[in-house]
Order: structure tokens, then sequence, then C-alpha cells
């Protein structure tokens, strides 16, 4: 299995919960025990995962489709079930082979070979991205995608819908499990800057009423199941 210093596996600190769930293994329909399941969110929210998370953000640039899968079944068989990954994956966006969504198409190519079964058993997670002027992100939510000038990322209504579909659609699923705000629409120091500027805050950002009302929208038509902001 081919691993990079950047590939990660989040551990994540969650409730613990007593309950056990089983989960179809690949395409084999083996049957493995989530390891170390907690309760995401409240103790009564029904989203049980695995201790571990495993992350996919290098996959597409650091990684090839063929070592993904490979990661994929292996963090199955030892009980992992929940998989993070976002639009704005792969990185490093530097690199020259850059394309933003290639790795949420990956996972929908693995979700595609093991059957929905086997999905239904998984917990899904990803992100839409937060405010980005002309983002080459945001010009790939459509088909074809945008030519310049590329879209803004925005976190406004229309925007959360249409990232959602175009998620959707790369990952082969009918639904996310969990559908998260990347970074927020507002200002705020992020990708290793530390120090808030004044200066830098706009007037015009989108208010996380609607886009907490957007993703509202979504899971009464059960597009996604948690929202994550």
């Amino acid at each position: 299995m081919k691993l990079t210093m950047s590939t990660h596996i989040l551990f994540l600190l969650l409730r613990s919960s007593k309950r056990k769930v089983a989960f179809a293994l690949s395409s084999s329909s083996s049957i493995s025990t989530c390891s170390n399941p907690r309760s995401l969110g409240n103790d009564d929210s029904g989203l049980v995962v695995s201790e571990a998370c495993l992350g996919t953000m290098t996959y597409g640039v650091q990684n090839n489709q063929n070592d993904a899968f490979e990661q994929l079944d292996y963090a199955i068989s030892k009980g992992i079930n929940f998989i993070d990954t976002a639009e704005l994956y792969p990185v490093p966006v530097s690199a020259p082979d850059w394309i933003p969504g290639k790795t949420e198409e990956i996972v929908g190519n693995y979700i595609h070979k093991i059957g929905s079964q086997a999905r239904s058993e998984l917990v899904i997670a990803t992100k839409i991205c937060g405010y980005s002027p002309n983002s080459p992100v945001a010009s790939v939510r459509t088909v074809p995608p945008t030519t310049q000038p590329f879209p803004d990322c925005r976190l406004d209504e229309k925007s959360v819908r249409v990232a959602c579909d175009a998620s959707l659609r790369r990952l082969q699923t009918d639904y996310i499990d969990l559908f998260q705000v990347h970074w927020p629409d507002r200002y705020v120091p992020v990708f290793g800057q530390t120090e808030f500027k004044h200066e830098n805050v706009r007037d015009d950002a989108i208010r996380i009423e609607e886009t907490a009302s957007a993703m509202k929208d979504l899971i009464d038509e059960g597009k996604i199941r948690y929202i994550g902001l």
C-alpha cells in the first residue's frame, strides 16, 4: 500500500457509545464490526461512526485510484466506516495536476465498485468551500465546467445547493451522510494564517442563518442526513 506523509487518518474524540455497528466489506459482502463506535453529535443522533476516520485528501495527486482503493479496502477491513472528503480535494492545490473534485470522483468510483448495500453501511462526509473568489472549485460544480472568469465560492442558498448536487454526482450516491462547511463565508484567517486582520472583514458576508437554512432544505429533500457547521 502506498502511503504519503499527507495521507491522514483523523482520530476523533467523540462521545462514547456502546452500540455495535456492522457494515459490508468491499464487494465481497463480508461483514466487519465498526471499530470503537462513537455517537457523532448527540447520543440520540443515530449517526454512529468508527473512532478513526479515513481522510482522503491525497487521492488524485499523491495517491492514484489504485492506491485509494487499496487504502479504503484496508481501512474498512480494520473496522473504519467513516470516510471524509471535500469538494476542494485533492491537495496540494498547487500541484500541476490538481483538479478540484478529483478526490470525490475517486471515492465515488469506489462506492460504485462496492455497491449500494456496502455503501449504506459507510458514513460518507464531505465539505463545501467557504468564501473563495474566482474559484476553480466553483467552476467544476457544473457540467460542463464554467470557464474563466470562474464563479466565486460562497455559502448562499444557491451555492450550497449547487455544491451539494455536484458532490452527489461525483460521489455517485443519492445522499451524503455528513455535509460540512469547510470554512465560513465571513472573513477568518485560514490556511496557515494566524493573525486576524480587521481590514479584511467584508460587509457582504453570507449570514450563517442562510447557509444553515439551505442545508436544512437539503435534509428535508433527503440529499444529506446531517450537517457540520
